[in-house]
Parts: C-alpha cells; structure tokens; sequence
C-alpha cells in the first residue's frame, strides 16, 4: 500500500522496507512514493522509526530488506551533525559545501551560497564558524547547505528543531518555495504547524506506518 497518491514516475519511493539491529527489526515493510512538487511531513512518537526511514530514503542507512528507487540528485539535511565545535569553518563553509556537485562558475556559486544564506536569514553571520551559532543557527545553516544544491529531493530531519516560531515559519515557507519550483520534500517533524502545513502526512508508530 503507498501511502502518497502515486505518480507514473515519483522522484522517490520505498517498497517493503524492512530494517533492524542485529536480530530486531525497527522498520518493518514500509512502502510509500513520493511526488514532485509536494511536501510530505512524517510524523510520530519519538522511537516510531521516522529518522531510521528517512536515513534509508537518503541511503545513509541500507535495508535488511526491500528497496528504495531514487530519480534525480538527492540533499539531505540533518538534526545534527557530527562537525567538532573547534574545527574552524564559517556558515559560508558550510553552506558552499552543498555547491561542491553544482556545476557553474566560482561566482556563480559564490552568488548562490549568499542567497541560501539570506534565505534562511543568516545574513551578516557568514563569517562566524559553526561553533560559535547557537543550535537554531546551526540548523538553518544547514538548511542553507540542503537548499543551495537545487535537488530534486531533500529529505529533512526535524529541520525546526530548536528554532523560534518566526524561524519555523519561515522555514515552512521555504519548504513550500522549493516545492513549487518541482523538488519532492520529505520532512520528519514534530511541529504540529509543519504537519497541518504540508501535503501529505505519514505518521509511524512502532516502525510502520499507520496513518
């Protein structure tokens, strides 16, 4: 069953996941495609087997079984990265990092990380190193680096995590944006106003999927 009204051609789509440590089981065949152009929340209790998921969309993570097909450049934007606070990169560090698979010229590039970074309203702050934002900064500079590579999937995780309201709206908002333009968004989430906002919403509880 998939729980996302399917396409002939989704960008994304996952048939009969199963994945596990050792001899448990913490996803258990999940299937579910996903359309350009929308935003679909994945919702559920802390546990529930959301992250794991998304982790196996993006191929951070390989199934015990089933498979996840994949058509376009995939970004993945995570909760929290494991970048030490004393390595010296810069916002614009760590954003340019998400142009590195863009072709173009240096200033095109150069101009795209700056916008991403306006974008996420970081202007001002390129020059501070990773280390020194707090934890609302840091995830929007890694919305930043997601956005600024023009995929057609990026997959998130709880990217409002520890932001303000004003900040989540505005991260709903250009979730919304890069929908529009035919990126296929997936996005684990606990805000409730992210969950009411988006198009599709999967819920899991206990590894699968129930809603």
């Amino acid at each position: 069953m998939l729980p996302l009204d399917q396409t002939e051609s989704p960008h994304l789509s996952a048939l009969d996941l199963c994945f596990g440590y050792d001899s448990q089981d913490v996803i258990h065949e999940v299937s579910a495609a996903f359309r350009a152009g929308a935003v679909a929340a994945v919702a559920g209790p802390n546990g529930s087997g959301k992250s794991t998921f998304v982790e196996l969309l993006a191929g951070v993570r390989s199934p015990r079984r089933g498979s996840v097909i994949r058509r376009g450049r995939l970004a993945l934007v995570v909760q929290r990265p494991s970048t030490p606070d004393a390595l010296p990169v810069t916002v614009r560090d760590v954003v340019a990092i998400g142009t590195w698979r863009r072709g173009g010229r240096r200033a095109e590039r150069r101009a795209a990380v700056a916008e991403a970074i306006d974008r996420v309203s970081l202007t001002g702050l390129e020059g501070r190193t990773f280390g020194e934002l707090s934890g609302g900064q840091r995830q929007r500079a890694l919305l930043a680096q997601g956005i600024v590579q023009r995929a057609e999937i990026l997959l998130l995780d709880e990217p409002a995590a520890g932001l303000d309201a004003a900040s989540r709206q505005r991260t709903r908002e250009i979730l919304a944006e890069e929908a529009a333009r035919g990126t296929t968004i997936v996005c684990v989430t606990h805000d409730e106003e992210s969950i009411t906002a988006a198009d599709h919403v999967i819920r899991f509880e206990a590894g699968r999927i129930v809603a």
